[in-house]
């Protein structure tokens, strides 16, 4: 019997390491040959690099009554994302970039509302506007849910705002690389139609992707090298990205062979044929990137998976969305103010 350890904190849900299968579809798209691939020097002409990150947050869970006698549950919900500029040849400092809070007032489908003006006592306080929007059904958690997708949303929009686009096939001349986002986590939706060089970084490896023949590779890796870039199609068949795995460190003799590891994901067509130009660029360019970014273990519990940029980011998100004990205390004031005592009682 041998045990070794999962290197994230016990109270983070999941743990960094996961076991589910993957009933999708992997294709090798790069090469057939499966072996580690050294990683290569950041591209002169890729001149900025921006890492998104969104984070929610449920306020206050509401019953709600409409003046047309429909009922039903909702929440004061918030979401923040942002970014942080930096140079990935470290010739300029890291900045932060458009971190913008948002409220909305998510309420089961049917409902008519007005939006909820917060005004404080004190005007240097600000107001708190929430425009009301339908969640996807009746469902108590429907509202947090609604929240997250306005969030994923937003982060989505906002990666694609930076980033250079990605040539799709071999007639197509716009831009080269010059502007790479990373996004926190796997990328939603069709994003592949907006055409940017956005980059998902998935920290957690809950989904086996790899077949048993070959995740012996990933525990082999050394800090930097990536696998081959592969073709993925979810299991619904609705998505498909290019993704390959990278080092960002040694894993400690006591931990788990896949610590350190973190799997990244491109949009891709739904065409395997053809592997773009700038998909290689960035894969290639990935090892040596991340291992800038890479957090410590004697600074961060999640390293080094959580990256060093998207920890002051979380600290700057949070500032935004405000204390969550004042937001609660406002909420609570204006309901009673503008339904009476026994609306809180």
């Amino acid at each position: 019997m041998r045990i070794r350890l999962d290197p994230w904190p016990v109270d983070f849900e999941g743990g960094q390491l996961g076991l589910n299968p993957f009933g999708g579809q992997l294709i090798d798209i790069e090469t057939a040959r499966w072996a580690a691939i050294a990683p290569r020097a950041i591209p002169e002409r890729l001149s900025t690099v921006y890492v998104v990150d969104g984070k929610p947050r449920m306020e206050s869970r509401v019953f709600i009554e409409d003046t047309h006698g429909e009922a039903g549950m909702g929440g004061f919900g918030a979401f923040v994302v942002g970014a942080v500029k930096l140079c990935p040849h470290g010739s300029r400092p890291a900045e932060l970039s458009d971190v913008v809070a948002s409220r909305v007032l998510a309420h089961a489908p049917g409902l008519r509302l007005d939006p909820c003006e917060l005004s404080p006592r004190d005007p240097h306080t600000g107001r708190l506007h929430y425009p009301p929007v339908a969640a996807a059904s009746g469902d108590p958690l429907a509202p947090q849910h609604k929240v997250q997708a306005l969030m994923l949303d937003a982060e989505q929009e906002l990666s694609h705002r930076y980033a250079s686009a990605v040539p799709l096939d071999e007639h197509d001349d716009r831009e080269p690389l010059s502007t790479l986002t990373l996004q926190d986590g796997t990328l939603r939706r069709s994003g592949v139609s907006l055409g940017g060089a956005v980059v998902g970084y998935v920290k957690t490896m809950q989904t086996q992707y790899l077949p048993p023949d070959r995740v012996g590779l990933l525990g082999t890796l050394k800090p930097g090298e990536r696998t081959p870039i592969m073709h993925l199609t979810s299991e619904t068949g609705k998505s498909t990205r290019f993704t390959w795995y990278v080092r960002l460190c040694d894993a400690a003799f006591y931990q788990h062979p896949m610590s350190g590891v973190m799997r990244l994901e491109m949009y891709a067509p739904d065409d395997p044929d053809f592997l773009p130009p700038a998909v290689r660029a960035v894969a290639n360019a990935s090892g040596a990137l991340l291992l800038r970014l890479g957090s410590k273990a004697h600074k961060d519990p999640r390293a080094p998976q959580n990256l060093i940029p998207t920890a002051a980011l979380e600290h700057a998100m949070t500032r935004a969305m405000g204390s969550p004990e004042l937001v609660t205390r406002r909420i609570r004031a204006h309901i009673a103010q503008t339904f009476g005592p026994e609306a809180v009682a």
